[in-house]
């Protein structure tokens, strides 16, 4: 089955080293899917793409300059499944035009119907990544020696997902939409 990662109810949140602390960042998601077989995560894909522009860091003054790499993507190259809780993601990330490949510990956090009837699954994932692999470099040395920003990137995951539609459903939303704009 496929499922279409709700973006208004999901989130990609990070945290980095910055001097003796840590800051957080967030960024929305563009669009993504979960592919399925029944309740065998094993045999999952995952897609996802993040809208780069959305980077937000809680404080200042660290910037990320990713506006010539509008999106950053994740694309499943296989799954490894111990059982509902213990899933492992792996895939490769790219972000400012480099590819590497991640590992994203994840678990699924069930299924349920929300209040207008939709069905929704949801899932918790967590990974490290180094910024300097994605040719991420800005910093600035400190007098008293190191760098104000640190390398490690630990990224939390939830999202929520809805049945995906059928590109015929979705053909007949726009002509509707269509319809409906021009009687305006």
């Amino acid at each position: 089955m496929k499922w279409a990662i709700d973006p208004t109810h999901s989130s990609v949140t990070f945290t980095i080293r910055q001097l003796i602390s840590k800051v957080r960042g967030e960024m929305k998601i563009k669009e993504g899917w979960i592919e399925t077989e029944n309740e065998d995560f094993s045999r999952a894909g995952v897609e996802v793409v993040l809208d780069a522009a959305t980077v937000t860091i809680t404080a200042p003054p660290v910037t990320l300059t990713l506006a010539d790499y509008p999106v950053i993507t994740f694309k499943s190259k296989r799954v490894e499944a111990k059982d509902p809780s213990s899933i492992e993601v792996i895939g490769d990330l790219t972000i400012h035009g480099i590819t590497r490949e991640v590992t994203l510990h994840a678990g699924f956090n069930g299924e349920g119907t929300d209040s207008w009837g939709n069905r929704r699954i949801g899932f918790s994932a967590d990974g490290r990544l180094s910024r300097k692999d994605f040719n991420l470099t800005w910093n600035q040395a400190l007098e008293a020696g190191g760098f104000i920003l640190g390398d490690d990137v630990k990224l939390d995951i939830d999202v929520e997902a809805v049945p995906a539609r059928s590109p015929a459903e979705t053909d007949a939303e726009v002509h509707a939409e269509a319809a409906v704009a021009a009687h305006r």
